[in-house]
Parts: C-alpha cells; structure tokens; sequence
C-alpha cells in the first residue's frame, strides 16, 4: 500500500524525532545517614521524541531521579545511558550542555536581559554572534514571544508566565536532544498554566524531543504525558504506562488512589476529535417526499433523518416514525 500524507513512511516518521533515547539501569541513589534509598534500584526505558511524566506523593525520589539523569545528583550506582552513551563516562558540564533544564518559575538571572538569558548556553559551546542572536530570536518566536519587543527586557519586566516561556526557550537555546522539566508550571495561575501546557504541546509536536517532567499534579501528567510514571516511596514503579492505560487499567490500589476519582471523565480529556469516528447521517431536503425518504433511511438501517433547508443548513433531525405522508 502507498504510504499517504496523513500515514508518512517509517524512515520519514523516524528522522523527524530530535529526542534520544534514556535508558535508567538498576539506578539507586543513597545519602549518607539514611536508613532506605531515595531512589531503590530504578529500571526504565524512555523512548526518543516523547514525553514521560514523573507523578507519585511528595518524597517518592521523582525529582531526585529527574537530577540524576543530568547529573545535578550523582547516582550511588547503577547505569544511565543517552543515546547509548553512559552519562557517567563524560564531564558534568559536557553532558549538561547538551540536556536542557526548566524548572518552576524559569530561573532566569535577574541582571541578565532575555536575549542574554537565552544566549548562554550557545555562547559557552562557542557559537558564533549571528548564529546566537538568530537562535535567540527563533526561539522567542517558538514560545509566543515577539523578538523586538522582549529581547531585550529584564526577567523583572515580565509576568510569570513570560518568565516561564523564557525558561523554557533558555532549555531548548542549544538544540539538546533531552528536556528535562521540574514542576515547570507550578508556580504560575491554572489559566496560565493550561496556556503553557497547550504551548508546550505545540512545540512537542515540532521538535519531537525527549521531555522528561516532573509534576505533582495527575491532571497534567494526563494532559502532557505519552507515558506517565506513577512513583511509589523510594522511586519504586508502580506503573508505567501510557494516560489511557493508568486511567482504564491502573496497576493496583495506590494508582488508583493516586489518579483519584472521576478517571472515566479524565479519559474523554484525552479523545481527539480527529479520533473519533464520523457518523454520516442519511439527509433530506424539505419538501422532498417523505416516502422516498423513508426508503433511503431503511436502506442504510437509519432510524432518524437530518432535514436541510435549500441551503443545506440543518434544520430538523426527526424519527422516522415522526415522518407524516407519503
């Protein structure tokens, strides 16, 4: 079968992903002075180009196994690797410059302007003058943000939420592969934080990055995630899976504590429109016979019609039964 513009073939799908794969390997984190792990033998895959969402109570080890994929935190033993390459077996600032961070708020230097904020990491790998102030620009363009008129503000000089789509510019400013978030939309309003979301959907769906993110909120891991995992104490998985199937089939008890109430109405948050499946009614026009409507109607084992006026607007959707004449 030809592949079409809506099905694009495999190998064309494929190059569009910019993420890298991040396998975790029996990862645990100990600290001095504790009875248990922090983090107890950790084992997961994250595909390249999607986003996994990090959700579990507070103290799980979800942040701290976020910190240890960037090294923020170094893991007392097991194996990261990012692309197939240990993330042990380079320097610090090596392997942070090639991963993105946000965190809540955006973190942006205060003496710094926007261009300058964004700019840092491209200036640190030796980017050119030109090439930085283009990538500036593109990306304040990506988040919503018009060039001329932020680039050159102070974090002071910008709402919460402005802050927040700097932060996320400033993650993306070198290109990586992997983003990875920490409660990113936390400290913003529900009707700014639902703005950022759709946002960041958007420029998901143009980047295809590897996005790791860490909420406490089940709605937007729901939301974000094309994979949630749910985290019990000392970061051990109590399900990893896709939104559909921590809402339809949680794993246990504690998932279904966790996702709380209500998940057949989270479930319908997650049906596209182009999803769901189109049921084209049999139509009539008025003043045509109602005989030779009924027949058509039976024909196609419909039990009601859509009646249009002469400029096929609807206008009317009655039984058959309701049908009166020949």
């Amino acid at each position: 079968m030809e592949p079409t513009s809506e099905e694009p073939p495999a190998e064309e799908a494929q190059s569009q992903v910019s993420g890298a794969e991040i396998v975790l390997e029996d990862v645990v984190k100990q600290y001095p002075g504790q009875a248990s792990p922090a983090v107890e033998s950790l084992s997961l895959t994250i595909p390249a180009g999607e986003i996994v969402m990090f959700v579990g109570p507070s103290g799980c080890g979800k942040t701290t196994s976020l910190k240890m994929i960037n090294r923020l935190i170094e893991p007392t033993s097991g194996t990261i690797r990012i692309d197939g390459e240990d993330a042990r077996g380079q320097s610090e600032n090596a392997l942070r410059r090639k991963i993105g961070y946000v965190i809540q708020g955006g973190s942006l230097f205060p003496h710094l302007t926007v261009a300058k904020n964004i700019a840092i990491v491209p200036k640190l790998l030796g980017w050119d003058t030109r090439r930085v102030q283009e990538r500036i620009d593109e990306l304040l363009d990506l988040v919503g943000l018009e060039p001329a008129k932020y680039r050159d503000r102070y974090p002071r000089e910008l709402s919460g939420g402005q802050q927040q789509r700097v932060g996320v510019a400033r993650g993306l400013a070198a290109d990586p592969p992997v983003l990875l978030m920490d409660e990113p939309f936390g400290a913003v309003d529900p009707i700014t934080r639902q703005r950022l979301q759709d946002e960041l959907h958007s420029i998901q769906r143009e980047l295809r990055k590897t996005i790791v993110c860490v909420t406490h909120d089940i709605d937007e891991a729901i939301k974000l995630g094309d994979r949630i995992l749910i985290l019990k104490e000392g970061a051990r998985i109590a399900q990893y899976d896709s939104p559909e199937a921590v809402l339809g089939a949680p794993a246990d008890e504690f998932v279904e504590d966790f996702v709380g109430s209500g998940s057949s109405l989270k479930q319908l948050s997650l049906v596209r429109v182009s999803e769901v499946e189109l049921h084209r009614p049999v139509t009539a026009t008025v003043g045509e016979k109602v005989g030779d409507v009924r027949r058509r109607a039976e024909a196609a084992g419909e039990r009601s019609v859509v009646v249009l006026d002469s400029r096929r607007r609807p206008v009317s959707w009655p039984w058959l039964r309701q049908l009166k004449g020949d």
